[in-house]
């Protein structure tokens, strides 16, 4: 049985999720002006394709900012759904 938040929970979660989509937004701007830079200074350098590589290596971090900012977060709640299911299994054995 899920007891409703109360309005301070309720305010507690909200900050939070706003906070971490924030954080990726910050995450995302960052990353495309870093990488935008490195593109310019490669440009100037014998081997102009070697900003490939933080590209990479960074954007895989942001996928993966993304995915737990936007995919994640959906799944809010689910610990305490999955522990009260638990709990109801255990109740019926007795």
């Amino acid at each position: 049985m899920n007891t409703p938040l109360t309005d301070s929970q309720i305010e507690s979660r909200a900050r939070r999720r706003v906070a971490i989509k924030s954080g990726f937004y910050v995450h995302a701007i960052v990353f495309v002006a870093v990488n935008l830079g490195l593109y310019a200074i490669a440009q100037l350098t014998p081997h102009p394709r070697w900003h490939v590589w933080p590209l990479w290596g960074w954007g895989l971090g942001l996928a993966i900012h993304g995915l737990v900012a936007f995919v994640v977060l959906q799944g809010d709640g689910l610990r305490e759904r999955m522990l009260e299911a638990e709990r109801e299994r255990l109740r019926r054995r007795g």
